[in-house]
């Protein structure tokens, strides 16, 4: 018997395991996408602070030797 063969008959006699999920496989996409959303709203909450201190850089910048300058 050839090579094979010998492993297809083994293939077909062994065991198959399957290994259950915790839920079905749709909700993981489900679960990811809300982590997602949350994630960029977290991001999304930030968009305007560098604005909201404007007076700080701009103090900061009169410090360190104005704009533009980069040590």
């Amino acid at each position: 018997m050839s090579i094979l063969a010998t492993a297809v008959l083994a293939a077909e006699e062994g065991h198959h395991v399957v290994n259950e999920l915790w839920f079905p496989a749709p909700l993981f996409g489900v679960i990811m996408f809300i982590l997602f959303v949350a994630m960029a709203a977290v991001t999304f909450s930030f968009r305007d602070v560098a604005n909201r201190h404007a007076e700080k850089a701009e103090a900061y910048a009169r410090e360190h030797g104005g704009e533009g300058e980069h040590h």
